[in-house]
């Protein structure tokens, strides 16, 4: 007996799944625990919720009729393919494809479930990432329901575009693992949904004090290194261009944070480096170079971490203080490390690049594939085609945010009440982060207090 189907091979579907794996643990339990030690510690566990509630929820859609919707056959022009379930054989342990790719590409050699699961942990962590931008006064409830309806109706159309074969694929767009089909998505529809839903309260807004800064450090490490999978699994072979989106990947963000650490030293108020704005420049890197990955060279990679780290700095810090900005309550700025960092890597792919770099070899069929930027010596065109598919993104996602949530606040409130945002997780799921210490015990606060009285009286006397 074969274990082995003739178009399989073992190398490829093993790190097609190490890959898929490492992009899950980027939101389980990494951006689970960054974003939970970032909030107040009131909102710990109501930020945990959140992230783990979507990731199962993005599966359930995802498997049922997303995947399809985003990587199958063309269904509403070439905007968005037919949804359609990938349950049983052929889902899942047939050759994996996506059709409106068959001649773009080779043939994929590994099964179809670990092409659903690898896009999946994709899909899952969009609406993660934008967790960030509304935590603290969002209910719970809606995000329950707003999850799925965004994965359907703005990702998969996203997806279907860019990666499917759909309407920007075919005019050339360049986007090599998300930078604009998840970050700059998660960027704007964050700040689209915090407007929407309303802010904090306003002392939360000006007393926003991390409460463990050493689990923002796990899960930003756990984070920058499951990226590894995140752009060195989209090749989707084990081929020399993943080892070289992985260089880069690293590359990249220890560029954007080391600059952001100048940026602080030499221009912002306090002139000191700060661990929060170091991850900021980490995440800033993360998110440029993905657009851009396997398609530039090292020395692009590493103009991309200066430039875009440098771009979202002066939006965090200049861009965020007008009037717009500081209106809208984005709490973890999502707007800027997500959105501004994935635009600015996307039209960075139209300069940078390299036709020197080879994603798949062409062999005795035609031509290695690779892509041209403005710096080559090449007509800026690409850049145009960039910034086409980046302002798509933006409308496209904005209205279907937009939407999705003013439909949901007809039937129901999308903030919370302010009695429950000064109580926090205690009011949304009855747990605390961190509990008192006599709960920790078992030993009730009142029946504490209750005992402190009763020593406080006379002593009843005891019969003999």
């Amino acid at each position: 007996m074969n274990p082995y189907a003739s178009w399989l091979s073992p190398g490829d579907n093993a790190w097609q799944l190490t890959a898929a794996t490492l992009v899950g643990l980027m939101s389980i339990p990494a951006l689970a625990v960054l974003y939970g030690g970032i909030v107040q510690r009131k909102w710990a566990i109501n930020t945990m919720m959140m992230v783990f509630t979507a990731f199962c929820l993005t599966l359930i859609v995802w498997v049922l009729w997303a995947f399809k919707m985003g990587f199958g056959s063309a269904w509403i022009g070439t905007f968005v393919g037919k949804p359609g379930a990938v349950v049983g054989q052929a889902g899942e342990q047939a050759q994996a494809s996506i059709p409106m790719l068959k001649d773009l590409m080779p043939n994929l050699r590994f099964p179809q479930g670990s092409l659903v699961y690898f896009q999946f942990v994709f899909a899952a962590i969009t609406p993660i990432l934008f967790i960030g931008s509304v935590l603290g006064r969002i209910k719970f409830k809606v995000w329950l329901i707003f999850v799925p309806l965004w994965i359907t109706f703005a990702y998969a159309v996203n997806a279907f575009m860019l990666w499917g074969g759909g309407f920007w694929a075919q005019r050339g767009a360049l986007d090599f693992s998300g930078g604009y089909v998840i970050h700059l998505a998660a960027g704007v529809s964050g700040f689209v949904a915090a407007a929407v839903v309303g802010p904090r309260l306003a002392r939360d807004r000006q007393k926003a004090v991390p409460n463990n800064l050493l689990f923002v450090a796990v899960g930003a490490g756990i984070l920058w290194l499951g990226w590894n999978g995140f752009n060195g699994g989209d090749p989707y072979f084990s081929g020399a261009d993943a080892s070289l989106a992985v260089l880069n990947t690293n590359l990249t963000t220890a560029v954007a944070l080391l600059t952001w650490v100048l940026w602080d030293i030499f221009a912002s108020k306090q002139r000191k480096p700060t661990f929060l704005g170091a991850v900021n420049g980490m995440i800033t890197g993360l998110v440029a170079i993905t657009p851009a990955a396997g398609f530039v060279n090292s020395f692009g990679a590493m103009i991309i971490g200066v430039v875009a780290s440098s771009l979202v700095w002066m939006s965090w810090n200049w861009l965020g203080r007008t009037r717009p900005f500081k209106k809208v309550d984005d709490t973890l700025g999502v707007f800027h490390t997500h959105g501004v960092a994935g635009l600015a890597g996307g039209l960075l792919v139209g300069v940078l690049a390299d036709p020197h770099i080879v994603e798949y070899l062409g062999g005795s069929t035609g031509p290695d594939v690779a892509f041209s930027g403005w710096l080559w010596g090449h007509h800026p065109k690409q850049i145009l085609i960039q910034a086409g598919a980046a302002g798509t993104v933006i409308v496209w996602d904005a209205l279907v945010t937009f939407v999705i949530l003013r439909v949901l606040g007809l039937f129901m409130k999308l903030r919370l009440p302010d009695e429950v945002l000064e109580t926090g997780d205690l009011g949304v799921h009855d747990e605390e982060a961190y509990p008192d210490e006599a709960l920790v015990t078992g030993r009730r606060v009142d029946s504490l207090v209750a005992t402190r009285g009763e020593a406080s009286r006379p002593a009843e006397p005891v019969d003999d």
